[in-house]
């Protein structure tokens, strides 16, 4: 993309990024060094890319996502609003690839979705075909293989279920149905081991 074109735009890129024609990007929105926007992908508005991103045709990245460097969001991923992911964590999309046998359509691709609110913390893998819940927070280096719920703390290899987090990014105290973050000491209630309703 040229400068004077760039100079037209309601969003930021740096000039050593590719933006494709027909990648749609909302206002605010800031694309840093070396990154690759491509053809199709769908980025809202102030949303800040961080350096050596790639963005696939069929990706879709919602309102105020912020993304670290080194991170490479393929088709048939979905980032809703607010989303963070920390640096250099990878999202997949084919469960079974192999170099000599081709499978980069959407027959082989399955959709991986991470919902409102929730961070990927560094260096975590998202296996592909998982829904990570709202406000949920995946640990650094984590391997998520399965769905991840509504405002779950996992961590581990393979991910594992160690707590619930606020809408703030601190920890949920429990006794019984009831909890307390312990920061900003919003209220939630647990049912059934899934957090349903912040009060």
């Amino acid at each position: 993309m040229d400068k004077a074109k760039r100079n037209q735009k309601k969003y930021f890129v740096h000039k050593s990024s590719c933006v494709d024609e027909c990648a749609a990007i909302g206002d605010g929105t800031a694309i840093w060094h070396f990154c690759h926007i491509m053809k199709g992908a769908r980025i809202g508005k102030n949303c800040k890319i961080g350096q050596n991103v790639v963005v696939h045709p069929t990706a879709v990245i919602g309102h105020g996502v912020k993304i670290q460097n080194n991170v490479s969001i393929y088709d048939a991923v979905t980032l809703e609003d607010d989303v963070f992911c920390g640096p250099s964590c990878v999202f997949t999309n084919i469960i079974n690839p192999r170099s000599a046998i081709a499978r980069n359509s959407d027959k082989f691709y399955r959709k991986t979705l991470v919902k409102k609110g929730a961070t990927i913390g560094a260096n975590a893998t998202i296996v592909c075909g998982v829904m990570i819940g709202c406000y949920a927070f995946v640990g650094a280096g984590a391997v998520v293989t399965k769905d991840v719920p509504d405002y779950a703390l996992v961590y581990g290899n393979p991910a594992r279920q160690k707590g619930f987090m606020c809408v703030c990014g601190e920890k949920i105290g429990f006794k019984a149905a009831q909890g307390t973050c312990v920061s900003c000491h919003k209220k939630y209630t647990k049912i059934k081991d899934k957090v349903t309703n912040a009060i």
